[in-house]
């Protein structure tokens, strides 16, 4: 029986109080999408509201192509790929038990709208608790901070995780745009983080069934780890 997996994309499109835009950074979708795909995985998008995902426009510039490359070109040529990302589900079509892994990508909207979701909390929480996977990349952890399992402990608690470090925000010169610091809100949630010794160098932390990337440059490497415990149950 064929593996499903369930993406999580953003609807913000703009940085709220700075009016610029962003979205989802699109090599973090499409990277893992390629790994998965060439498995042969039932592949569904999700999106807090539903309907379009608005693409991060730095993620297909120069930056995104040094991250993304061929993988990011090839899809965003792709009109059935597109229209996926412009009709996403919303959290109340899905129902969980149909999935073995709950992937959150990132880029800076999903600070806004990943972080207080209950619907995409409760999948979550529900598919952790079954021993599917938990995963995500770069921001894509902010959809994580606040899942609190059955017994109302955090999801996150005592685990090891990584994320988009506050550095690499510096670095990007975006720190004084965005609404928090995920990484302080991740160790003060009981997270136990950990980043690369080089910013934006691949880096992927394994939990248990809690799969997470630093940054853009760590989807392929968690989607192999994700389909690495895949095979292994």
């Amino acid at each position: 029986m064929s593996k499903r997996i369930l993406h999580v994309v953003t609807n913000v499109s703009r940085y709220k109080d700075v009016d610029e835009p962003t979205g989802l950074w699109l090599g973090e979708l499409t990277h893992a999408y390629d790994e998965f795909e060439k498995r042969g995985y039932i592949q569904d998008i999700v999106s807090p509201n539903g309907g379009k995902t608005p693409i991060e426009p730095k993620s297909l510039g120069a930056l995104g192509a040094l991250v993304a490359d061929k993988s990011v070109k090839a899809r965003e040529d792709d009109q059935a790929f597109m229209t996926l990302l412009a009709n996403t589900h919303k959290p109340s079509d899905i129902h969980w038990e149909d999935y073995d892994v709950i992937y959150y990508t990132g880029g800076h909207g999903v600070m806004w709208d990943f972080l207080d979701n209950p619907e995409l909390q409760e999948i979550t929480k529900n598919i952790y608790e079954k021993g599917g996977i938990v995963s995500s990349v770069c921001h894509g952890y902010c959809g994580l901070l606040n899942v609190r399992l059955s017994n109302g402990k955090r999801l996150i608690d005592g685990k090891k995780l990584t994320g988009f470090a506050w550095s690499e925000e510096i670095l990007a010169g975006v720190a004084k745009k965005v609404p928090y610091n995920a990484e302080e809100l991740a160790k003060e949630y009981g997270a136990d983080y950990e980043k690369a010794l080089i910013p934006f160098a691949p880096h992927v932390v394994q939990d248990g069934n809690l799969i997470t990337g630093q940054n853009p440059f760590s989807a392929k490497k968690t989607a192999l780890e994700i389909i690495e415990a895949l095979e292994k149950t």
